[in-house]
């Protein structure tokens, strides 16, 4: 058996798709072929300031335990996922994954520390990869593996919380999304390890994104049982596709 990181970045636009979309369908794809997850996946915030950044600019991180066997179908599982669900035809589009075996350098630990307060080149990200063995993927001009490096770097030993994401099914997502807002708002009273469910001042739900992203409704909180508690309490008049919870 071998320990396998996966990281992953840039595969968004402003007109659509969803990083964290990709790794909750890579988390179904890679349970079916046996693997074993370590951790939850993670969800990395890097650094907000960053001029290319879509949203939030988060970048993922599987981690996992698999069969020596499985790795060459694991690692084109989700290069071929990547590249199906990329918004490559967005000029600011450039997805990257990343691949690390057993431990994580200090290298990339420091890497992704910087990637979190700092602007770092594609160049460095490369130069690193290669250094350590790594093995990187990018498409386009491959800047998101800066991202994909720093987001398996990045082991939220410190103060963390958790995201519970459902998103919706492809025919709905150039609709209105229909989470019930008076079900909110009372979830958000019987939550007190929930955060950023309802704006005091103006009772706007925050939970459900605006745009034409896959997501239905994203729920942060302190704990994977306080988040998911709070999520059953939601009423939602659509279907799910699927739901994930992050670290």
């Amino acid at each position: 058996m071998v320990k396998l990181h996966i990281g992953f970045d840039d595969t968004d636009s402003p007109n659509g798709g969803c990083t964290t979309y990709i790794a909750a369908s890579l988390v179904e794809k890679l349970s079916s072929m046996g693997v074993s997850f370590t951790d939850y996946p993670n969800l990395i915030r890097l650094n907000p300031n960053v001029p290319w950044k879509t949203r939030g600019n988060g970048a993922l991180c599987l981690r996992l335990i698999c069969a020596e066997n499985s790795v060459d179908r694991i690692k084109e599982t989700v290069i071929d996922t990547v590249e199906a669900n990329s918004e490559l035809s967005y000029g600011g589009t450039d997805p990257g994954v990343v691949f690390i075996f057993e431990d994580v350098p200090q290298e990339i630990r420091d890497f992704a520390k910087k990637a979190e307060q700092s602007m770092l080149t594609i160049d460095e990200a490369l130069k690193l990869a290669k250094s350590v063995n790594a093995e990187a993927v990018g498409f386009k001009n491959g800047r998101g593996i800066i991202g994909a490096l720093a987001a398996i770097g990045e082991d939220l030993s410190g103060d963390h919380t958790f995201e519970i994401i459902s998103y919706r099914t492809p025919k709905n997502r150039d609709k209105p999304r229909c989470v019930q807002a008076s079900s909110v708002k009372t979830m958000d009273t019987k939550s007190p390890l929930t955060f950023n469910n309802v704006d005091p001042e103006t009772g706007r739900i925050l939970i459900t994104p605006r745009g034409p992203d896959p997501i239905l409704c994203g729920i942060r909180g302190e704990t994977p049982e306080a988040v998911k508690q709070a999520y059953e309490m939601v009423t939602i008049d659509e279907p799910v596709e699927r739901w994930i919870i992050f670290r």
